[in-house]
């Protein structure tokens, strides 16, 4: 990914903001869920989530394992660039991970040439509950790693906590997703390959993957399947703040805040505002304001020039390790990591149950 960031502002007025906004943002954010639809999808089709029931959003909060996560973060924690042992180690990785949980797997395999490197063969990694769904919520990240002379990038939070925690979500939910094998809105995971530029990042150097897949479901048709492609990127580090980059996904993004909002005043996020860590606010990861200028160049980009409507969940600004060596387990705060891998949990159940409360 690259990054056009925004000027800061002084440290006061930016607390002073973040908590206007936040104040403003609670007293009408009920009123603007019950006031407009969420559209999703290249047709713009109506898709509302099924607020969880206090019972239901107390019983799948409660639902983790740790010690998965940390494991999925360790076998996919290599140096892992496209074209070498460690790439087909980590992709037989996620594969067989997700079909033991009972995911049909499939890849989208091609080649491409590359700077530096030359001819490589490139494998995106596509998973569905029910590959027969009509429509699909995607989660998607990248599970290559940079290419750096001379140097083991182990990229972390580029991206092997994001891919962890999709691997995860697979582990958690095993039971609360079985139904969704046989409904018409189902999920699917998406692991790009190929993200990462291997001389300078360009139009013809970086998202390999993305740039493949989406014109080749665009030639077969197969856009029109995806409501909405959440796209996970430099998760894992401490305080991240998540801002919402494109107005028709607004209301998707103020769902977030919601479940994070309802978390919090539950107890039910771990060492929530209190790492001490970020020098500005915030209290909390997914901000009020909207960032329309903040222009980052990722997997999202070839979707949402075919108008696939775009959730990117990615920090500004970028964790400060981005791109060093220093993008190693050592910088993973996993109290975050888990409460992040929460949200993200609880969003997409709320949307599945969205679907099935269509059908009814």
């Amino acid at each position: 990914m690259f990054p056009i960031q925004l000027p800061r502002l002084s440290q006061y007025l930016w607390t002073l903001c973040v908590h206007l906004v936040i104040a403003t943002f609670l007293l009408t954010v009920a009123d603007s869920f019950n006031e407009q639809d969420y559209l999703v999808g290249r047709k713009q089709v109506t898709h509302n989530p099924s607020e969880l029931s206090d019972a239901q959003f107390l019983e799948y909060s409660n639902l983790s394992d740790k010690q998965h996560m940390r494991e999925a973060i360790r076998n996919i924690l290599v140096p892992r660039v496209v074209g070498t042992g460690n790439h087909t180690i980590v992709r037989q990785y996620i594969v067989q991970s997700l079909r033991d949980l009972g995911w049909h797997v499939e890849l989208n395999s091609f080649h491409d040439t590359a700077p530096i490197v030359g001819a490589l063969h490139f494998h995106n990694i596509i998973a569905t509950l029910n590959p027969q769904a009509e429509r699909f919520l995607v989660l998607a990240c990248h599970y290559d790693s940079k290419y750096m002379e001379n140097v083991a990038f182990l990229g972390a939070t580029d991206s092997a906590v994001p891919c962890a925690m999709l691997l995860n979500l697979a582990k958690v939910l095993q039971e609360q997703l079985e139904p969704f094998k046989n409904t018409n809105v189902s999920l699917m995971l998406l692991f790009f390959d190929g993200e990462e530029a291997f001389e300078q990042w360009g139009p013809k150097d970086s998202i390999y993957g993305a740039r493949h897949l989406a014109k080749l479901w665009q030639d077969q048709g197969k856009l029109d399947r995806i409501d909405l492609l959440v796209l996970l990127d430099l998760l894992g580090a401490p305080d991240p703040a998540f801002y919402s980059f494109f107005a028709n996904t607004e209301l998707w993004h103020m769902r977030l805040m919601a479940l994070e909002t309802r978390l919090s005043q539950r107890g039910l996020l771990q060492r929530y505002m209190s790492s001490g860590v970020s020098q500005h606010d915030p209290t909390r990861y997914f901000q009020p304001q909207a960032t329309r200028s903040a222009y980052i160049e990722d997997d999202h980009i070839p979707f949402l020039q075919r108008n696939v409507p775009i959730l990117h969940l990615i920090p500004m600004p970028f964790p400060s390790v981005w791109h060093t060596p220093d993008d190693n387990e050592s910088v993973i705060d996993y109290a975050t990591t888990e409460n992040l891998a929460l949200i993200v949990r609880l969003f997409t159940l709320e949307y599945l149950h969205g679907g099935v409360a269509q059908t009814k």
